[in-house]
């Protein structure tokens, strides 16, 4: 279908490929070539690149029906997701999905049309409950067979807008929620997760399949949840449009949760067209969450209305650089090119913008305190919620059932995170450990290492290695063998993979572009601070370590 293939469309394509690869310090050259649209012979259907506009106009003047478009997809996933480049994006397919779009192409024959996501397939994140064939599991072990006793609110409004819920799409387990350090995309049922542009790079997450999908053109559309940039990030990283909603605009009913007050539900699309197309599908009032009652009398069911070719045209956008940019000359110079597209389009440009009272330990300490508050007490009243046969129903279980099977579950990291947020009582109360009041900016000092994620980390070790904590570290005779592993990167025999824990060498700091690999089959990290060459090729299984989370969950 090349009228599907507009120009704006290649130029998306191009951009994204050329931005990305340059901030990482590579040569543009076709990464993507192996992700060549695969057809199916006499459709004569082209489905790369095509929007919801696109294909419901094919859809609707005969040249396409959804069956088909279903197979397409389908066939596309098994050439590079399960095979070729390996994307790991689509942890599930839903073996009704033929039959689903089957019915649809019956209900449009008949005029019964249910609006522009009618034959339409989708995506969701492994952590949205469907009460089908598929499961529901936030990409953990323990969950495979707790299956919801009802749809989340969110599948069920994408089924009676005519969608066809393709599969469930791979996730940072547990949206993050597990660990520190830990690796986005990373899951102990798909594995990791690749960047399709440049693919050992992180994908970021939590919501790394969803977006990744649709940048590879495996659907055209998917759905992720957000508690702290699980949207935002995965969609900056690979180069698609994410939609974070207002907590309350769409509802979290049978979302698996991590925070009550921030998590979140949205839409991905390759254009802003697309995610407004799907968000006017999710929303509305809902009484299985009260935080929906907000939306009463606020919410549209066409957001697509409202865009605006024009819609720049002076609005003032600021550029806060101090702690954002300087970690990488070439993303620098990507990001200024993007701020020269907004000023062209007729924005207002404050650069630089000052926020005085942003604290960044201050605010991620803050946020800490409610994630382990509330993780425990969501989950456990989630888990009460699914149908018998479950091998978990309270937190606790879900943790003792990854230390019987660490081997599966702990390969590479631990779950601390979960463990603190475990210490408190069945209802969230109680102070979990590492979850202490921050002083606010410009009280008794300054929140630092005694708070926030530089805590958590301390109690990680603390969980891994309890016989040290509150130990002053002491320096020990090392053999010239280890010291020359440590300096290569190698791990010694005790943290390789068979073991329970993965570390980054020598301390260095590890954080965006400058983002190296760990080899699952050769067990090493390799970390080079502050070196921004073009890395090796990408190996099956590597692991992107992040030593702190930049999107977290």
């Amino acid at each position: 279908m090349d009228e599907a293939r507009g120009t704006t469309d290649s130029t998306r394509r191009d951009f994204v490929r050329a931005s990305v690869m340059a901030a990482a310090g590579m040569s543009v050259a076709p990464l993507l070539a192996a992700c060549a649209t695969v057809r199916i012979p006499g459709a004569g259907v082209n489905v790369e690149e095509a929007g919801v506009a696109e294909l419901q106009a094919a859809l609707s003047a005969g040249r396409l029906d959804a069956e088909t478009l279903v197979q397409l997809y389908l066939a596309r996933i098994q050439a590079i997701d399960r095979s070729g480049p390996t994307l790991r994006s689509v942890q599930e397919i839903n073996p009704d999905a033929v039959a689903i779009a089957r019915g649809l192409d019956e209900d449009r024959r008949a005029g019964r049309v249910r609006g522009p996501l009618h034959g339409i397939p989708i995506l969701l994140k492994d952590n949205i409950a469907t009460a089908d064939k598929m499961e529901t599991t936030a990409g953990a072990l323990a969950l495979v067979g707790a299956r919801p006793r009802e749809d989340s609110t969110i599948a069920r409004r994408l089924r009676q807008a005519g969608a066809v819920i393709l599969g469930k799409a791979s996730m940072s387990e547990w949206a993050y929620f597990k660990s520190t350090p830990n690796s986005s995309g990373w899951s102990a049922r798909s594995g990791q997760a690749r960047n399709p542009y440049v693919l050992n790079r992180t994908p970021c997450g939590s919501s790394s399949g969803s977006a990744i999908a649709v940048a590879a053109s495996l659907v055209t559309v998917s759905i992720g949840t957000e508690t702290d940039g699980s949207i935002i990030c995965p969609a900056g990283v690979n180069g698609v449009v994410g939609i974070k909603p207002t907590v309350g605009l769409t509802s979290r009913a049978g979302v698996i949760p991590i925070s009550v007050t921030q998590d979140t539900v949205g839409p991905f699309g390759r254009t802003v067209a697309d995610a407004a197309a799907v968000l006017g599908a999710l929303v509305g009032v809902d009484s299985r969450d009260p935080a929906t009652q907000a939306s009463a009398g606020k919410w549209q069911s066409d957001y697509v209305k409202y865009l605006d070719l024009n819609g720049l045209r002076s609005a003032r956008i600021g550029v806060p650089r101090d702690g954002y940019f300087g970690y990488s000359p070439k993303a620098d110079a990507v990001v200024n090119q993007a701020i020269d597209a907004l000023r062209n389009g007729g924005a207002v440009i404050v650069d630089p913008v000052k926020i005085p009272n942003f604290d960044r330990v201050a605010l991620t300490s803050a946020e800490l305190i409610v994630l382990l508050y509330e993780f425990k007490a969501g989950v456990n009243a989630y888990l009460s919620s699914v149908a018998p046969g479950a091998h978990v129903r309270t937190l606790d279980d879900v943790i003792q059932f990854n230390k019987r099977n660490a081997r599966e579950n702990l390969p590479y990291f631990g779950q601390a995170a979960r463990a603190r947020a475990g210490e408190g009582r069945a209802d969230g109360s109680g102070v979990p450990r590492g979850a202490r009041q921050v002083p606010p900016s410009g009280g008794q000092g300054r929140p630092g290492r005694r708070h926030g994620w530089a805590a958590a980390r301390r109690a990680d070790r603390a969980h891994d290695h309890p016989g040290v904590a509150g130990r002053s570290r002491q320096r020990r005779p090392v053999a010239r063998q280890q010291r020359q592993e440590r300096r290569a990167g190698r791990l010694s025999a005790r943290q390789r993979p068979g073991g329970r824990r993965v570390r980054a060498p020598g301390g260095h700091h590890v954080h965006g572009p400058r983002l190296e690999r760990a080899d699952a089959h050769q067990a090493r990290v390799r970390v080079r601070a502050g070196d921004e060459s073009a890395p090796s090729p990408a190996v099956p299984q590597r692991l992107a370590i992040e030593d702190r989370p930049s999107c977290v969950p």
